[in-house]
């Protein structure tokens, strides 16, 4: 995924300098621009658009400025728009390309079967800290709101929809309907199957690591546009629904904060002390400029090129980290189908006056644990709460009492998310001691650069180790 040699201090350079040098090594007119981006590193860029954001948004709505309303929606949106246009592509070569690099890695069974049972591990712990928070602070009392307020949704999921929709009718409706499941199933089947044939596949292979490189170079321009993107997203939020909507959903909001945060800084850090035994403070380090790029784009495939490169960066190996983090980009939700599903069907069957068992939470944490694959990576959550909702058998028309403030939620899911898909396989890697230590304990916060070249790239490529 390199585009040419660099030093590890290249590797660590900020996503909107551009190189100093060009793919043959030539020198450019980068130095110059290089010591700009010094001053405004790709950090300041994400506060600097969140804070002006925030004014322009509170802006239009004090004076109601239509026009300024209506350019941070269209700059957000585009944005968005971007980002999933790369989706489809990116899911399937993404996940064909990781289920064939498992044919360089000693015990790909074992790896794979211990990722899997961390994620479910995890989900689990995070849905049993979203349902204790929802069960201590009540977020649906007192807000106002009446079954009246809700909408139902336009789409729905339910377990029929999300058994038989994995399997698509056509090669393209799932693509031109952005069905990721279904995507994720034809690119495990074409991997597996490239697997079966050896030899015979590796043409296609090629190919497909140079479609998949040429995505994520793609990807990398729109990901440079984030600053700009921030300031439409937060500033239309703040815009369209005013601090008075935000206060009726206070607790709630709080509530997803918390709950997530108690992941990110709790739950994770203890299993990186004890589990992993590595510090938790570097792999936060290491990992921020995933999680920054998540909680403003909101979309955890369109970080997936961040979140794989933080992970080698961190010292898992390459063959395995890229298997872990495209699979867990589409699976892995501890913020979008365990947190928010568990404080969300509360929150609605305490507005619609609907009792819940202990039988109701089970399921709760049954479908956060097992249907997470359903959320597919994209922003919002909506189809995971649906399925939560119709498990449960309460309205979906509580879906519609959180769509206005689902932008600002999935901030934070999303960065919860990410830290999860690099966090599973920094543990896997330690437990089966094929994790780099030295990597992992010089692993810096600074931004990943699309022309970041790792060793691993340079150096005569092994398979992982037999675990001692």
């Amino acid at each position: 995924m390199s585009a040419g040699p660099a030093s590890s201090e290249d590797s660590a350079a900020n996503p909107t300098a551009p190189s100093t040098a060009d793919s043959t090594g030539s020198p450019s007119a980068g130095p110059a621009k290089s010591r700009i981006s010094d001053k405004f590193p790709f950090w300041a860029q994400i506060i600097a658009g969140l804070v002006l954001g925030v004014l322009l948004g509170w802006l239009a709505r004090s004076q109601d400025i239509s026009w300024l309303k209506s350019t941070l929606e269209h700059v957000g949106g585009i944005f968005i728009q971007l980002l999933k246009l790369a989706v489809a592509p990116l899911v399937f070569f993404a996940i064909l390309v990781s289920i064939t690099n498992l044919r360089k890695v000693n015990n790909a069974a074992r790896l794979a079967t211990r990722t899997v049972m961390w994620f479910m591990i995890t989900s689990l712990i995070a849905v049993v800290i979203g349902l204790a928070i929802g069960l201590i602070t009540n977020p649906g009392a007192g807000t106002g709101l009446t079954p009246k307020d809700g909408k139902a949704p336009d789409g729905s999921g339910s377990w029929i929809d999300f058994l038989t929709g994995i399997v698509p009718t056509d090669v393209v409706t799932p693509f031109t309907q952005l069905n990721v499941l279904q995507i994720v199933f034809m690119a495990a089947v074409a991997g597996i199957a490239a697997l079966q044939l050896g030899a015979k596949a590796e043409p296609i292979l090629k190919i497909s690591e140079a479609v998949l490189e040429l995505l994520q170079k793609a990807l990398w321009w729109v990901i440079r546009l984030a600053p700009l993107g921030t300031i439409g997203l937060i500033g239309f939020a703040i815009a369209d629904y005013g601090w008075d909507l935000i206060g009726k959903y206070a607790t709630f909001t709080a509530d997803i904060y918390v709950g997530c945060a108690i992941v990110l800084f709790v739950v994770y850090p203890v299993l990186l002390a004890t589990v992993a035994k590595v510090n938790p403070l570097q792999f936060f380090k290491g990992a921020w400029p995933a999680i920054q790029l998540a909680f403003v784009s909101r979309s955890s495939v369109g970080t997936m090129p961040v979140t794989q490169r933080v992970t080698e960066r961190l010292g898992v190996p390459k063959e395995y980290a890229s298997f872990a983090v495209p699979f867990g980009s589409t699976t892995k939700m501890d913020g979008c189908a365990s947190i928010y599903p568990a404080i969300a069907a509360i929150f609605i069957a305490q507005i619609f006056d609907v009792h819940l068992g202990i039988q109701d939470y089970v399921l709760i944490a049954f479908v956060s644990v097992i249907g997470s694959a359903a959320t597919a990576g994209l922003t919002g959550a909506t189809v995971m709460l649906t399925l939560t909702l119709s498990t449960l058998g309460l309205p979906l028309e509580g879906v519609g009492l959180l769509m206005a403030i689902d932008p600002i939620l999935d901030m934070m899911r999303t960065a919860t998310n990410v830290a999860g898909q690099a966090l599973i396989p920094v543990i896997v890697s330690a437990r089966e001691k094929i994790l780099d230590l030295d990597a992992f304990n010089s692993a810096s916060a600074s931004p990943v650069d699309e022309r970041e070249v790792h060793v691993a790239d340079v150096e005569e490529k092994q398979s992982v180790p037999v675990a001692a």
